[in-house]
């Protein structure tokens, strides 16, 4: 019966007569056009007829694909595309599941064009809107066909290239219907972002030549009529998803990433995986870029046992990503972002020195270059820097006090370099903390520099001036130089010279401010003592020489009010008599560029204060010295072979800054010539021990003299006085004098715990400890006596009673005190 029915065409159903008329008879003349009108026309008026319609196509077209009917195949594809674009109704869901049924046949083929063909189908599908949701429709064999085809290896590299295409569009497709669709399987799900990141990131890596772009849409629009290359298409489509990724979504989106990355060792050129992640950051949306940053830390912990290329590759891409990131995107966890790379920073250190990856069972067959860690190092504190640009003002202030915590100082912070490193460690660890603090400090600008630069910052970081290590106190001293800077002079005081006229610098100044005034009424006393102190030793070198100069100079400009001009032409003079004295035995070298340093100083300040004669006495002196003695200029001084000579005898006055002549003149200009009259000496305190401690003999040193301070010696030495008037007004005026025999009485403590032999030293703890545990005995006595005894007293002599002392277990108390 079903013969004849077939053979009898009046008795077909009418959607098939409709369907079979848009076929010709010849393949090769196309889909007969007033026919597909006519089925069209019926599906919009019957819509329930659809899922027949596409099922009777699907029917027809398996058949053909069968038989190698090719022509009838893209007919029915033609017919399905158009019935698809024209009817947007309820009952599409049905026929939409025939018109997938139908592009997985043809993606199932091994033709080429056939898959070409159902991709640009689903395309099209793809970019229909649909009115209804669908709760049982999967695309998870089109990610999976789709991401095959991106990784084609056709022979022919025409075709090979278009099924690579294909599949990138296909990809693109899945995403776009499926991105918004919350009924959809989530394409966000690790099972198909592991299938389409790397199917993308295949083909962007084949045009790896090509920049990354992006077109205006003019040229856009011009280019869409060329040929476009996979990589380009591939670029778009990886934007575009990115685009579409929510909060929750980037983390699964960016994860295959670092695993094509790891798996394919594309770290190590950087080149690749620096342009991925410059088009991760700049296609998702910019509040999300702090999760990016995350995830690649957390990438860069999870490498810290590879090799250092693998690492510095990861330190690349964070460098790119920072900068691209805006400003305070780095997220909630700042201090984890700069812990994480300083954490890296020591290991590195640590790996250099030790030669070996700690608790790394694999190591045999891997080497560590020393070479390759430095520039891991380098890599690393740049990041750092970047990273802190990022900032603003008040979160880089606590990323500065963070670093200053985590730099290992003796006696204050803890030692970060491992037992194997030893102190070569340490030291290094140190300068390589101090680089990156230099880093955060670059183009610091801050209004209230005293909540800024808190003490708990400053104190440590000066007391690195007067640390032996040269390279050390030269990077204190840069740093010191770039917080003071504010508004960019610091590139005009780079090297030292005699100024003629300093109008030439075009230096910006602004007025002090109250702020400012409060910051150096606090920590003047430290700068001056350290920039003395730092001329004194005897390791520093032209470098230390120039940074000084330009501390001077940005005190002067940046923090400088009467007071401060008054005590910095102070220091001048005493870092002359410094070198004159020679009190240290400083080289030659060193004697002279502090006499240089001195006259391109007072040069600089007696032009900022623009008293004549200050610039005519100062101008005399230089005059001078250019005649007699010139290598005492930094013209003969800071050069590249130095004219010095081999000794230096006794300068006389002329070629010397005379402080009673600068107070002379600078008096009857209003300065106080009280103060100006006063030479300037730096008193010593803690620092210059703690700075240079280097044996835990000197640790215990300090324990003891701080003992000493408070022992029961020292309480019967100091007589009970009648306090008065009289008595608190001379504590006042000789509060300096006493404070420098303090400190002097304290040096001697130290200095004979580190000189006397052992067998006195031993003798005078057990003397102490033996006075200590009598007075302990005496105290005892007196507070832990026993109550006096309920049965009486006992008559003493002279009529006095004196209680008697009962042991607590011979009492007898009364019954009612017995429970």
């Amino acid at each position: 019966m079903y013969g004849v029915c077939g053979c009898c065409g009046a008795l077909r159903p009418r959607y098939k007569r409709l369907v079979d008329n848009i076929f010709p008879e010849d393949p090769e003349d196309g889909l007969v056009k007033a026919n597909m009108e006519k089925l069209t026309f019926y599906a919009l008026s019957a819509p329930e007829k659809l899922d027949r319609i596409g099922a009777y196509l699907s029917e027809r077209l398996s058949r053909d694909v069968a038989r190698h009917r090719y022509g009838y195949v893209c007919i029915a594809m033609e017919a399905l595309d158009q019935l698809l674009m024209a009817c947007h109704c309820q009952s599409i869901n049905l026929f939409v599941e025939s018109f997938l049924k139908m592009v997985r046949k043809l993606l199932e083929a091994d033709k080429p064009n056939l898959q070409i063909l159902g991709t640009n189908s689903f395309v099209k599908f793809a970019n229909i809107e649909e009115d209804t949701p669908s709760y049982h429709r999967s695309y998870d064999f089109f990610v999976s066909r789709f991401s095959e085809m991106c990784h084609s290896s056709y022979e022919d590299p025409d075709i090979r290239t278009k099924i690579r295409m294909a599949g990138i569009k296909g990809l693109q497709g899945v995403v776009r219907k499926t991105v918004n669709d919350e009924l959809q399987a989530n394409i966000w799900d690790p099972q198909h972002m592991d299938k389409i990141v790397p199917s993308l990131l295949f083909n962007l890596q084949q045009g790896e030549g090509t920049e990354s772009r992006s077109p205006s849409p003019l040229q856009a629009s011009e280019r869409e009529k060329e040929k476009e290359s996979p990589a380009e298409l591939t670029e778009r489509c990886f934007r575009e998803l990115l685009g579409r990724a929510a909060y929750g979504n980037i983390k699964n989106a960016v994860t295959p990433v670092l695993t094509h990355l790891d798996n394919h060792s594309l770290w190590e050129s950087k080149t690749f995986a620096v342009r991925c992640f410059k088009i991760i950051m700049y296609s998702i949306q910019s509040q999300h870029s702090h999760l990016v940053i995350q995830q690649l830390l957390s990438h860069l912990d999870a490498n810290s046992k590879n090799s250092a290329t693998v690492r510095a590759g990861i330190v690349e891409v964070l460098l790119e990503a920072a900068a691209i990131a805006a400003s305070g995107s780095v997220g909630p966890t700042v201090l984890e972002v700069f812990n994480t790379l300083l954490r890296q920073l020591r290991l590195s250190v640590d790996y250099e020195l030790t030669g070996s990856y700690d608790s790394c069972g694999n190591i045999g067959s891997k080497i560590i270059k020393e070479h390759e860690e430095r520039q891991l190092q380098e890599a690393v504190i740049k990041t750092i820097g970047s990273f802190a640009n990022t900032l603003p003002t008040y979160q880089r202030s606590e990323v500065m006090l963070f670093i200053m915590g985590k730099i290992p100082v003796p006696g204050m912070h803890p030692v970060l370099a491992s037992e194997k490193s030893g102190l070569e460690g340490n030291r290094m660890i140190q300068v390589m903390l101090l680089k990156s603090l230099l880093q955060v400090t670059t183009g610091f600008q801050t209004t209230n520099m005293l909540t800024a630069l808190p003490s708990s910052f400053l104190d440590p970081l000066l007391a690195f001036t007067l640390m032996e290590d040269a390279e050390i106190r030269l990077l204190v001293l840069e740093i010191l130089v770039s917080l003071i800077d504010r508004h960019d002079n610091w590139p005009k005081f780079t090297s030292i010279s005699i100024i003629s006229d300093i109008a030439v610098l075009k230096l910006k100044v602004d007025k002090c401010s109250r702020q400012d005034n409060l910051f150096m009424k606090k920590h003047a006393q430290q700068l001056y003592r350290h920039i003395f102190l730092a001329c004194k030793e005897e390791s520093s070198s032209q470098p230390h020489f120039e940074a000084l100069y330009a501390l001077l100079a940005l005190l002067s400009i940046e923090l400088a009010n009467e007071e401060v001009v008054v005590d910095l032409i102070r220091l001048a003079l005493a870092l002359q008599d410094l070198a004159l004295a020679n009190e240290e035995t400083l080289p030659i070298y060193n004697r002279c560029a502090i006499h240089a340093l001195s006259a391109s100083y007072l040069n600089l300040i007696c032009q900022l204060t623009t008293v004549p004669a200050f610039c005519q006495h100062v101008q005399e002196v230089i005059e001078m010295r250019q005649k007699e003695v010139p290598f005492l200029l930094p013209e003969d001084v800071f050069i590249e072979s130095p004219r010095i000579p081999k000794t230096l005898e006794k300068l006389e006055g002329h070629v010397l800054f005379l402080q009673s002549k600068i107070t002379e003149v600078l008096g009857g200009s209003g300065y106080n010539t009280d103060r100006l009259a006063t030479p300037y000496v730096p008193l010593p305190t803690d620092e210059d021990r703690l700075s240079k401690r280097k044996s835990i003999g000197e640790t215990i040193s300090l324990q003891v003299e701080v003992e000493s301070r408070n022992s029961p010696e020292k309480e019967e030495r100091t007589p009970a006085e009648e306090i008065t008037f009289e008595t608190l007004k001379n504590a006042i005026v000789d509060s300096v004098g006493m404070e420098e025999q303090e400190r002097e009485r304290r040096r001697q403590v130290v200095e004979k715990f580190q000189k006397a032999p052992f067998e006195e030293i031993a003798a005078h703890c057990g003397a102490r400890a033996t006075l200590l545990q009598s007075k302990l005995n005496q105290i005892f006595e007196i507070t832990i006596r026993p109550p006096p005894s309920p049965s009486g007293t006992i008559t003493a002599g002279y009529g006095q009673t004196q209680s008697r002392s009962v042991p607590v277990y011979e009492m007898k108390f009364p019954d009612l005190c017995v429970y």
